[in-house]
């Protein structure tokens, strides 16, 4: 392996142990490894994020119904649409940081009766609370996917969050349960997946882990798995980046039969003072991006590995619950609404990261993109009655084909992306076969300039034949408009041959593939 100055050595040892190094030549070999003892692929890696945050919830998903857009129960039909062609697997709600100042009860009953709430994390605004539990949950039905609920922990009580998990899930006759009939729904909603409080370590309270943990502990021994099939899946508060104390203390002092998951947060951020346009950005701030969204490897493999010194039996999943690319708003738009366009960086972001998701599988369970509609690395965007979909859309789109499917686990070289004396690998990819046999590989080239190959021997996987799909475009910056939805959208992929069970296939500069195998 070439040893670059640039490289911290924690980042050449984890590329090391993943079977990537970094050579010089375009060309690389992929090694299937052995598929017997590799996990499954859950399909909550795929799972996304509405805050009440701008105009991810109001002008977003939810227009009310009385709008002349097409709407079921308020809630926009071409964005029902949209996220049921991706088959969400999961959706998280209310927040973020506005699920520690989220007080459930001024969201039910009649929505004249109900108070309004002063947005003050994101933007000021006053909300009229229209959009409330029984708005999200049958949306999550609509859309067949599992509602994930933040609890406030930071501004809220112990009391409030039993009393909403009761409201929910409890089927038969209690005083939660008996408001919940008063408000129109008879049968319960069964919501199995709580986050306990959001970021405790700052919005959420800048609380010490240890005083979260107690907290944490505290919170959850009055939160019943009653009506709840194999019990609530309760997911802690977790670290920031690389603050692996946090991590470490959560794993000490909860009780694993009282957590099922501990959260990461990590975006791709270059400079949280000055995190460059969503548009208009150089080679040097996509290089750098790119290095930040690699980063995610390395806080992965640190997270997991102090969180096998507690848990050696990997019982308590990692849930990388907010991730994507932040960068500075979009021009002329509301500095606390976090709305941006979506270019090809950020299909390189999407699909790096699903990538290296994948092939964490062991410990990685869920996963949430920050966030869906109109915030941060949205998959849609929308301007009164228009909608377009991005290109993460599009790279989630593609790689949907690995939910629940079985990982196949993939050692390679990498060559290299090279910018002012500086290196990342070029190349990142993961593979699954699926209950039918069917293949697929995702492979991603973020080098901004060249073309790289790789070879694949397929024999001992028996396929026969080769299909694909390509994202890419002319420039980095490149997006979709509302002028021109279009622009960027997947494309049948030929750039490949396939002879006696050996696949070569060339990669384009900053492009996504995604290719299918069949016996």
């Amino acid at each position: 392996m070439k040893t670059l100055k640039n490289y911290s050595l924690t980042a050449l040892m984890l590329f090391s142990s993943l079977g990537i190094s970094l050579a010089q030549s375009s060309k690389s070999t992929i090694q299937i490894g052995n598929i017997e003892d590799a996990p499954t692929i859950s399909k909550h890696i795929y799972g996304h994020f509405a805050e009440h945050l701008g105009r991810c919830i109001y002008e977003g998903f939810y227009v009310g119904d009385n709008s002349m857009i097409p709407n079921t129960e308020g809630v926009r039909n071409d964005i029902i649409d949209a996220l049921k062609e991706l088959q969400i697997p999961n959706l998280r709600w209310p927040g973020g940081c506005f699920a520690d100042t989220y007080h459930w009860k001024d969201g039910i009953g009649p929505q004249e009766n109900r108070p309004t709430i002063v947005n003050t994390w994101w933007g000021g605004v006053t909300e009229d609370n229209s959009f409330g539990t029984h708005n999200f949950l049958n949306l999550c039905k609509v859309l067949e996917t599992e509602p994930y609920l933040s609890g406030n922990v930071g501004s809220g009580t112990v009391q409030e969050l039993a009393d909403w998990v009761q409201y929910t899930n409890f089927k038969g006759k209690s005083p939660m349960s008996d408001l919940r009939r008063e408000n129109g729904r008879d049968e319960p909603w069964t919501v199995k997946y709580w986050g306990i409080g959001n970021e405790a370590w700052g919005c959420g309270g800048n609380m010490s882990p240890e005083y979260y943990a107690d907290i944490y502990n505290k919170y959850v021994t009055f939160m019943s798995d009653a009506d709840v099939e194999g019990g609530l899946y309760k997911i802690a508060s977790g670290a920031s980046n690389d603050d692996y104390n946090w991590t470490e203390v959560l794993m000490k002092n909860i009780p694993k039969n009282m957590l099922q998951g501990v959260a990461l947060h990590h975006y791709s951020v270059i400079d949280w003072s000055a995190k460059g346009s969503d548009v208009d950005f150089t080679e040097d701030l996509y290089f750098k991006t790119m290095k930040e969204s690699w980063l995610m490897e390395e806080l992965i493999v640190n997270h997991t590995t102090i969180m096998d010194k507690y848990d050696k039996e990997k019982k308590v999943d990692l849930i990388v619950d907010e991730w994507g690319g932040w960068y500075e708003v979009a021009e002329g738009t509301n500095p606390g609404f976090l709305y941006q366009q979506n270019t090809m960086r950020d299909a390189m972001i999407a699909g790096m990261n699903l990538n290296i998701f994948n092939n964490h599988a062991d410990r990685v369970k869920m996963a949430n993109l920050a966030q869906t509609v109109n915030v941060l690395q949205a998959v849609i965007l929308t301007d009164k009655e228009k909608m377009i979909l991005t290109p993460t859309y599009h790279v989630m789109n593609m790689y949907k084909v690995h939910q629940d499917a079985k990982l196949i686990p993939l050692s390679f070289e990498s060559p290299d992306y090279t910018y002012e004396g500086e290196s990342l690998p070029a190349i990142n990819a993961s593979a699954s076969i699926d209950d039918a046999g069917k293949m697929h590989v995702s492979i991603v080239n973020i080098d901004a300039h060249k073309k790289n190959t790789v070879t694949i021997d397929l024999n001992a996987l028996g396929i026969k034949k080769i299909t694909g799909e390509i994202l890419m475009s002319d420039k980095l910056q490149d997006h979709n408009t509302f002028d021109n939805p279009n622009k960027i959208e997947p494309k049948e992929y030929k750039g490949f041959t396939f002879k006696k069970g050996v696949l070569e296939v060339e990669l384009p500069p900053f492009s996504v593939i995604v290719l299918e195998g069949s016996k």
